[in-house]
């Protein structure tokens, strides 16, 4: 079911129509229990590329943006 904004209802739709911003990126994670990332090893997880063809894509897309900006 859809509201008439044109959003799927869910639990938060609840939320105050006063947060905005940080304000309302803190009320969202801390309802959904959001942690924050301490290391690397928290990203770590089997099945992000479904290739080893998209994972040296990305590598290639990764180091292109990062030589990019260098100028």
């Amino acid at each position: 079911m859809t509201t008439g904004h044109g959003h799927a209802d869910h639990a938060d739709d609840d939320l105050p129509l006063f947060l905005d911003g940080p304000e309302l990126a803190d009320e969202l994670a801390r309802r959904k229990d959001v942690q924050p990332i301490r290391s690397a090893d928290d990203l770590a997880c089997e099945g992000i590329f479904d290739t080893d063809e998209e994972l040296h894509e990305f590598i290639e897309y990764t180091y292109a943006t990062r030589r990019a900006n260098l100028t």
